[in-house]
């Protein structure tokens, strides 16, 4: 696929998992039995201001991505494209669907609208234009402070969830929902989306450009979805293989590594070496001193005659 028709593909899926994202929010708020942290502020929000959501949702990206100034981060052009287009959607989404009153209708609104949401996730995360300003914030937290991505993850959310539950935001069952399932569905879908750049134009300057210098989270943990490696990680780590000067480097015959002992091994040898050590170490010296006055005896025999 050559360089035009690869950009092509990739800003049309992001648009898509743009729209169908902010369709999917819009299905989960009107289910109406929890939505995610985000949505709880961006619906509190609405609720004291008069402010319609999709606008609300809107300004609450555009605020975040203010944030970035500080942690030193490029938006790419997914991300402009994130903070304009998701909230139109969703204030689509709230226009065509009516709020639903029936516990089974939704349950089963919600669930679509989760389910979408995942697909739309990698959808708009696999062309690699950058990450969303909610995601980059939490990546950006992280590079700047060292924290762990989880608790940073953990600590921006908790503090939006509760700012926007206190505003009226609908904290309920589906947000516990949210919190639980997204992580291992959007581990299916990332994979399932991503495209593939060539080294090249991973590497190009233009390239850059588009992704911006915010991490995006390219590996997910099943269970929680925590961020294992950016896109920085994986250029450096194909920068070094790239560049290695070691034989069988960058082919199939290089050198498997050596095994990591287990923390089983490692116990093993400890209590070994606590409870023989010492028993060892005598008899080594016993023994060097054996064999010390067996050379000082031959020497002193070969004197003599």
């Amino acid at each position: 696929m050559n360089s035009r028709l690869l950009l092509t593909r990739r800003i049309v899926q992001l648009l898509i998992g743009l729209f169908l994202y902010g369709i999917a929010i819009s299905m989960m708020v009107r289910a109406g039995i929890g939505v995610s942290p985000w949505d709880v502020l961006a619906q509190g929000l609405s609720l004291k201001t008069g402010i319609p959501f999709g606008l609300i949702t809107n300004i609450v990206g555009l605020v975040v991505l203010l944030f970035w100034i500080p942690l030193r981060q490029r938006p790419g052009v997914g991300t402009v494209l994130n903070v304009l287009l998701i909230g139109p959607a969703a204030q689509l989404g709230l226009w065509l669907i009516p709020q639903q009153t029936e516990l089974w209708i939704q349950v089963a609104l919600f669930t679509a609208g989760l389910l979408l949401l995942a697909v739309a996730t990698g959808l708009y995360i696999g062309p690699r234009m950058g990450p969303g300003p909610r995601d980059g914030l939490m990546t950006g937290v992280h590079a700047r402070t060292g924290w762990p991505i989880w608790s940073v993850r953990t600590g921006i959310e908790v503090t939006v969830l509760i700012i926007g539950w206190i505003l009226g935001g609908n904290v309920g069952v589906g947000t516990l929902a949210f919190a639980l399932l997204i992580g291992p569905l959007c581990s299916l879908t990332l994979p399932l989306f991503a495209i593939r750049l060539p080294e090249a134009a991973r590497a190009d300057a233009g390239e850059r450009e588009l992704e911006g210098t915010a991490e995006q989270a390219v590996q997910y943990d099943l269970r929680e979805g925590i961020l294992l490696e950016s896109d920085s990680g994986s250029r450096a780590r194909a920068a070094r293989r790239a560049t290695s000067s070691a034989i069988g480097a960058h082919g199939a015959d290089r050198a498997k590594p050596s095994p990591r002992a287990d923390a089983r091994t490692i116990a093993a040898y400890w209590l070994d070496d606590r409870l023989f050590g010492p028993a060892r170490a005598a008899r080594a010296t016993n023994q060097a001193g054996t064999a010390h006055s067996a050379r000082a005896a031959r020497a002193s025999h070969a004197t003599e005659h």
